[in-house]
């Protein structure tokens, strides 16, 4: 199995319109065609999963092993939350293909830099 990693340059909590850093690194058992750096979110929980590729970046022909550094600047909206049936959850994900192999590095995105906890805020 190849070794895949995402790193963040600072913390995992951000706010809308920052700018967010990091390294991915891998180093593949074969070649591959292209890796996927993706800046996402997604919803878990009951109901339909939704997903949403807000920034998508292709490296065509990637050497085996390499570094290679990136940033995103995050959208307004929607924010990370959390709640008894949906949470919204944020990602940067990397997929070497053709294999599919795939890492995700998670954070928060919100104006106050933390998750909205729902079920916290309906019962004020």
């Amino acid at each position: 199995m190849s070794e895949l990693k995402l790193q963040f340059e600072s913390a995992t909590h951000f706010g809308p319109g920052e700018t967010l850093r990091g390294i991915a690194s891998w180093k593949l058992n074969q070649p591959a065609a292209e890796i996927d750096l993706r800046l996402f979110w997604y919803t878990e929980g009951k109901g339909t999963q939704d997903v949403t590729i807000v920034h998508s970046t292709t490296l065509e022909h990637p050497q085996q092993t390499q570094s290679y550094p990136f940033q995103f600047e995050l959208p307004p909206s929607p924010y990370s939350f959390s709640g008894k049936l949906i949470s919204l959850i944020w990602a940067v994900e990397l997929v070497v293909r053709p294999s599919k192999e795939s890492t995700r590095q998670t954070f928060t995105m919100s104006p106050t830099a933390e998750e909205i906890e729902l079920h916290t805020a309906m019962n004020k």
